[in-house]
């Protein structure tokens, strides 16, 4: 049994670095069919003054979610005994954030661990709250996916909604945390291997005594709070491109929300390139102009990098 295993790990470990490759090829390969078909409705798309002020809201608002997200990361760190200043997280989350555009997508968390280890905080703690945080972003996207979407079975959005607030409590997540903690490892080794980037040196692993010793409730909700301004962000941008009808605000938050947990978690899509737009077309197509959710896609994709590379910028300008 245990050769039978060790052969399994050694198949996935020489597919692996061919995945990303996969799931590039085959989100590329929709979107470029949806294009395709529907490139005369895309061309035809006029965006107005009012279009334009739209979209320059949807990158501020865009890039005010970043800027939370970094005060958030605040306070998972104090949930973990570690007292960041709300300032010191913004200013580091902001300035490592377009890392995980980089191959492996594990070089935005060993930016921000290097940073914590340098201000002299707890190497495992602020390895944990790396781990935690894409955790409650998860739940907290699929909270809002599953409250807001259009209801067809109200008791299967309740178990659902209900496992994924349990699946955070602690007697359930300590563990999850230390698997994923091995993973991350794992793939950060394999990303020095294959990527060569510059030398550096190997992560601290997470010391078994530290761990998230209560509900992560205040995190969450602030994770809540980044999802729904970047969900915000994209429905000011398919605004920008044609009129939104009240009724269609509930379900582009929740076909939102399923998209970009799926562009977080699914792996080989660095910053969700690919996945996330393959979704959000996907699950708006019949809801929507396909031309109005192509375009709409691109340009948050554009709007999004734009207030990440803008947020880094204004976190590395130091002030005397």
């Amino acid at each position: 049994m245990s050769a039978i295993t060790r052969l399994s790990k050694q198949i996935l470990s020489h597919l692996k670095p061919y995945l990303r490759w996969v799931i590039l090829g085959g989100t590329v390969f929709f979107i470029a069919i949806a294009i395709h078909q529907n490139w005369q409705e895309v061309a035809a798309i006029r965006i107005t003054a009012a279009g334009y002020l739209n979209l320059a809201i949807a990158l501020l608002v865009t890039l005010f979610a970043h800027i939370w997200s970094g005060w958030v990361w605040s306070w998972i760190l104090r949930e973990l005994n570690q007292p960041a200043p709300g300032l010191w997280s913004i200013r580091v989350y902001l300035t490592t954030n377009l890392a995980k555009y980089l191959p492996g997508n594990v070089w935005h968390f060993y930016g921000r661990v290097v940073a914590a280890k340098n201000a002299g905080f707890s190497v495992g703690a602020v390895t944990l709250s790396v781990l935690l945080e894409p955790l409650l972003m998860a739940a907290a996207a699929l909270a809002i996916a599953l409250t807001t979407g259009i209801r067809t079975s109200g008791l299967i959005q309740l178990l659902c909604l209900s496992a994924v607030l349990i699946a955070i409590h602690p007697r359930f997540l300590n563990p999850l945390l230390r698997l994923a903690s091995r993973l991350k490892g794992k793939s950060q080794e394999e990303a020095v291997e294959l990527e060569q980037p510059v030398p550096i040196q190997q992560p601290v692993p997470i010391q078994q005594t530290i761990q998230i010793r209560r509900y992560p409730l205040l995190p969450l909700l602030g994770e809540a709070g980044f999802v729904a301004l970047r969900g915000l962000g994209f429905l000011l941008t398919l605004s920008a491109l044609s009129p939104i009808a009240l009724t269609q605000i509930p379900m582009i938050f929740s076909a939102f929300s399923f998209a970009w947990v799926l562009g977080l978690v699914v792996p080989g899509a660095p910053g969700g390139i690919g996945v996330f737009e393959s979704t959000a077309i996907a699950l708006l197509n019949s809801h929507i102009p396909t031309g109005t959710i192509i375009g709409g896609v691109a340009l948050y994709r554009m709007i999004s990098i734009f207030a990440e590379v803008s947020g880094a910028g204004l976190a590395g300008v130091k002030t005397r």
